[in-house]
């Protein structure tokens, strides 16, 4: 394949370590040319070292020789004594630099200097830890923040989760699971698979594997929309089960309900199933390389095949039928049928009632029924019963 290159950074954080003694080391997404990702570690002090020797290797690129020519971004000293308030800081900094370095030319970006020093090491895969010791706090950079570094809010605490049964890893970007394990998620993805940390081991696994320590997750739409929401698919999936969907790419489609697995119930004109989300783009949004290179995973296994009865996903959610979701969905478009056939109905009215009075035929005066024999004799007068008489 050739030289391996980066494709991208990304900040994810940073982790506070109390072995040897307290310390903080960012934590890195790096996407390589072969599709692998990889988490590396790395502290400010290394990164800034890091830097040094770059701008020693491209002196014009650094602006040593002429400051107009400058390329190559900057990055701040570290302090004497770095806190975490400081750490949380400059993670704004410390994104922007990465993203700037990746897209710099090939000759830099691409170098070995800069290859090397983000390569997977020993200590990113084994880090050193003391058992007596708590373990480290991780704190993860928002999403608003990695867009702009004026945004930080905050850190966020990695959520941990449970998994409900074994779990054999397909791929080397992926981690095995035993049932009883307890991971920290490092991100969620809505196509099913979630980035984990075990101790020592990192990598994807299937969301539909992992449940929330007091409960169903909250971030699980808990109700079907069964107004839809336009979507359109990116790429064809044959059904195996009875209850998916089989389409083809550019297909038009309405999803009524996301399920964190990654298995997303649809509609397609008046047939309902699952379909994985991976596969689909919302209405009006532009395709990335990120979207297009995830689908070129397999799709994640479906919560429904993973047999736990103990589980809070079988415990504490209501379980929908497909047949639930047909017959709902069937009955919402009928409705929506009825409403916009009641309007038209209205509106033919309402041209009614305004159609010129002298189009109208006059109305003739009702003649009254003639009372009867009976009637007369008992509410009239003596005149006019003796009349009948």
């Amino acid at each position: 394949m050739g030289d391996a290159f980066i494709r991208h950074i990304e900040l994810l954080g940073y982790e506070k370590r109390f072995f040897p003694s307290q310390h903080y080391v960012y934590m890195f997404l790096v996407k390589w040319n072969d599709l692998s990702e990889k988490v590396v570690y790395r502290r400010f002090t290394e990164i800034y070292e890091f830097h040094k020797a770059l701008k020693e290797m491209f002196p014009i690129e650094s602006g040593d020789i002429n400051i107009e020519n400058r390329i190559i971004p900057h990055l701040p000293a570290p302090k004497w004594f770095d806190g975490q308030r400081s750490t949380q800081n400059r993670q704004g900094t410390l994104a922007e630099y990465c993203y700037t370095l990746v897209n710099l030319p090939h000759k830099i970006s691409r170098c070995l200097h800069v290859v090397n020093f983000f390569k997977v090491r020993h200590d990113d895969m084994n880090p050193v830890t003391d058992s007596q010791i708590k373990k480290p706090e991780v704190f993860l950079l928002t999403k608003d923040s990695k867009k702009s570094p004026t945004d930080i809010t905050g850190p966020i605490v990695l959520q941990t989760y449970r998994a409900i049964a074994d779990y054999e890893k397909s791929s080397t970007s992926e981690m095995a699971l035993k049932a009883g394990d307890m991971v920290d998620v490092v991100e969620k993805s809505e196509n099913g698979w979630w980035f984990c940390q075990l101790k020592n081991k990192r990598g994807w696994v299937p969301a539909a594997y992992l449940e929330p320590l007091d409960g169903p997750d909250e971030s699980e739409e808990q109700e079907p929309n069964y107004a839809g929401e336009a979507y359109v698919v990116q790429k064809s999936y044959t059904a195996v089960e009875e209850d998916e969907l089989t389409l083809k790419e550019g297909d038009t489609i309405e999803v009524i309900h996301k399920l964190l697995d990654g298995w997303w119930v649809i509609r397609k004109d008046e047939s309902t199933g699952y379909y994985p989300s991976m596969y689909l783009q919302k209405a009006g949004e532009v395709s990335t390389a990120v979207k297009s290179e995830l689908r070129n995973r397999g799709a994640p296994p479906r919560r429904s095949t993973i047999r736990n009865v103990k589980s809070i996903h079988k415990q504490g959610r209501k379980q929908i039928s497909q047949e639930t979701y047909r017959r709902n969905s069937k009955k919402y478009i009928q409705n929506q049928r009825k409403m916009r056939g009641n309007s038209q109905n209205k509106a033919n009215v309402i041209i009614e009632k305004n159609e010129p009075e002298d189009n109208k035929p006059k109305a003739q005066p009702a003649v009254p029924p003639r009372p009867s024999k009976d009637l007369i004799l008992n509410r009239c007068t003596e005149s006019t019963r003796r009349k009948i008489l």
